[in-house]
């Protein structure tokens, strides 16, 4: 998937979720579920990395 791919879809469903923010019914829509479960995924895997690297930092640092 190319770049060009995902920003035509981020952009999208960011004017979906932004247009269902606004909206005063309430119910939540499939296209909020998507964006937050991504938004969710996005977030473990940052933070996973950054555990990864600050881990195998400190696990060079000499203890002698």
């Amino acid at each position: 998937m190319s770049f060009e791919t995902l920003g035509a879809m981020w952009s999208y469903y960011w004017s979906r979720f932004q247009s269902a923010r606004d909206d005063d019914r309430g119910e939540v829509n499939l296209t909020t579920v998507i964006l937050a479960f991504v938004l969710a995924g996005l977030a473990i895997t940052v933070g996973a990395i950054i555990v990864a690297k600050v881990t195998g930092k400190a696990n060079s640092i000499p203890t002698d």
